[in-house]
């Protein structure tokens, strides 16, 4: 299996802001992923892209607008004109709801063609959304365009948009679906050859499902050996990401990109 460009010369362990730091600042808007790259020095930036009513590709994670902003709507119904208007800030509290430092300061949701344009050397993390029917091919078309195919490590939770991306764009880093990851982990986990898939390359998983945690040492040794890379997510304690930093992990998704930042220099000088 050719090992996909976007993985060379990474090593372990990589500090990923997960939609920017959501604990920190609005997600998967510019002002988190600023701060993610300039402040807390990030590897890589994880994120979410849906696509609107005239077919541009934004970057938000839920179908629909009402969580993160003032507006209301699914985002597949919305042209982009309508979703830049809206107050991507205008929720985000980080102290319960006694303030919103965030609302009316001018943040918007962005395009992704922008933000690889922000950021034209960092690699990213971009999940479509199986909400985003027939995006794949746009996806695809805006990431030649931008020249960011070896930087970018692209995927879905759905195993149908999971293949089809692959189809449309082999050479690329894909991260494991849903479906395809279950039986891959559970197969790791067993001892037990899990089933050859040369689509995937990469595992975004979860540290823990159900209270199990599911990432280990000897996990991640099995993984390395069919010349897999583990990314787990979304690990906010710093114990847990001392835990996986000493273990070896590939890359460390979370919301606290202080916290992680932190945990990784002290890694680093001990060293």
């Amino acid at each position: 299996m050719r090992r996909p460009r976007f993985l060379e010369g990474l090593s372990p362990t990589l500090h990923i802001a997960h939609r920017g730091g959501a604990a920190l600042a609005p997600e998967n808007t510019l002002p988190a992923f600023e701060q993610a790259v300039h402040r807390f020095r990030t590897d890589m930036l994880e994120l979410d892209v849906q696509r609107t009513r005239d077919g541009e590709l934004v970057v938000c994670h839920d179908p629909t607008v009402d969580r993160c902003t003032d507006g209301q709507g699914r985002v597949a119904d919305l042209a982009l004109r309508e979703l830049e208007a809206l107050d991507a800030g205008y929720r985000f509290t980080a102290d319960g709801g006694r303030t919103f430092p965030f609302r009316g300061t001018g943040v918007r949701l962005m395009t992704l063609r922008a933000l690889l344009r922000t950021f034209p050397a960092l690699r990213m993390n971009v999940e479509l959304k199986p909400e985003s029917a027939g995006a794949e091919e746009a996806l695809v078309r805006l990431l030649k365009e931008e020249g960011a195919v070896d930087r970018v490590c692209l995927g879905s939770e759905s195993d149908a948009v999971g293949a089809q991306l692959h189809a449309l764009l082999p050479d690329a880093c894909h991260f494991f679906p849903r479906d395809a990851l279950t039986v891959l982990v559970l197969g790791l986990k067993l001892g037990a050859p899990p089933p050859k898939d040369d689509r995937f390359t990469v595992l975004d998983m979860p540290f823990a499902f159900d209270g199990v945690e599911l990432v280990s040492a000897a996990f991640l040794e099995r993984a390395s050996e069919r010349g897999l890379w583990v990314n787990v997510w979304t690990v906010d304690a710093p114990d847990d990401m001392r835990r996986l930093v000493s273990m070896g992990v590939g890359g460390i998704m979370t919301d606290r990109p202080d916290l992680l930042r932190d945990v990784l220099d002290a890694a680093a000088r001990t060293r």
